[in-house]
């Protein structure tokens, strides 16, 4: 096969949503880094070509979409968590037409560091069918292994967002928490909110992270914390977690930024997306109904997670990139 020199890439790109603008920002760096030019399927094409500085489409229009995939010499269906029937049968039923309009039209296409599931057995078998030959990279081992029950082989790489860095020259203050909460996932939020009464009482600041304004501001503001950061860009986001001794992310990207800057984290797992990068990390983990006493401990002793495979993510993270682009 030819060098791939034109790549289309499906994701959740382009909502404001924090965690998957970074995975966004990421690939088309890498990309471009590597020779490649880079195409992302957006709900705001505008917004997204300006941030990540490449070619963008609308993804729900489907001359745009025709055209877009035409155009490449290969498909990449993520990163992000899209093969999944949890929230809508048709989120999985859109990333799934997606992937066998690329297949009709002979493109090279690549399941790249998703995360799979959760998947009802109709949606399992959905999948099933959809990845007959195509090269799957996953982010996490959980993945790999719902893969593997459906008969589908998977190679474990790693987030693109782990390739992230944050702006020089920052230095991380152990005296400050980033607590990440999620909108929806309510049941965590109320014991966050003691978290963060429990943190402060010890002498620590307390940054609330939003990483979905629309979603998550009202719970950020809930906690009580120092500070609020409401924000969308990736950067910022990394930025302030960059300069923190410990985060607690509800969001999943909170969590996976803070493995790129080297910074202590622990993870909520209001879903199996959160548990399975924090299980490869080594890092903590807590259902949504968590012990407060318990996570604000770890918080104050700031432990720590397997920093060697951190960086063995983050290698496979890079190396899936040529995995993807080359036979």
């Amino acid at each position: 096969m030819a060098a791939v020199k034109r790549v289309t890439v499906s994701g959740y790109y382009g909502f404001g949503n924090t965690g998957d603008e970074a995975i966004a920002l990421a690939i088309s760096r890498e990309l471009q880094a590597r020779g490649v030019r880079p195409l992302l399927l957006s709900n705001d094409p505008a917004g997204t070509a300006r941030e990540c500085g490449c070619h963008s489409a609308a993804r729900m229009q489907p001359l745009a979409l025709l055209r877009a995939v035409a155009g490449a010499q290969a498909l990449f269906s993520g990163g992000g968590g899209l093969l999944q029937d949890k929230t809508s049968g048709r989120t999985l039923a859109y990333y799934l037409a997606v992937i066998a309009l690329a297949k009709r039209l002979g493109k090279r296409v690549v399941v790249f560091n998703q995360s799979v599931g959760p998947l009802s057995p109709a949606g399992g078998e959905k999948v099933k069918r959809a990845l007959a030959g195509v090269k799957v990279i996953v982010r996490d081992q959980g993945s790999v292994d719902t893969l593997r029950k459906l008969g589908v082989p998977a190679q474990l790489g790693g987030d693109p967002a782990l390739l992230l860095t944050p702006t020089p020259g920052l230095t991380p203050d152990p005296n400050v928490v980033v607590l990440a909460p999620r909108g929806d996932v309510t049941d965590a939020t109320a014991t966050l909110a003691e978290v963060t009464r429990a943190l402060r009482a010890e002498g620590r600041t307390v940054i609330a992270l939003s990483f979905m304004p629309e979603q998550d501001d009202a719970a950020a503001h809930s906690l009580g914390a120092d500070r609020v950061l409401s924000t969308r860009d990736p950067q910022t986001a990394l930025d302030a977690i960059a300069g923190a001794g410990f985060v607690v992310g509800v969001r999943l990207h909170a969590v996976i930024l803070a493995a790129a800057a080297g910074v202590p984290f622990a993870g909520i797992a209001y879903d199996p997306k959160v548990q399975g990068f924090c299980a490869d990390a080594g890092a903590p983990t807590h259902p949504t109904f968590f012990d407060a006493p318990a996570l604000s401990a770890q918080v104050l002793q700031r432990t720590v997670p397997d920093w060697t495979a951190v960086q063995a993510m983050k290698a496979r993270a890079r190396d899936s990139f040529d995995w993807a682009l080359h036979d």
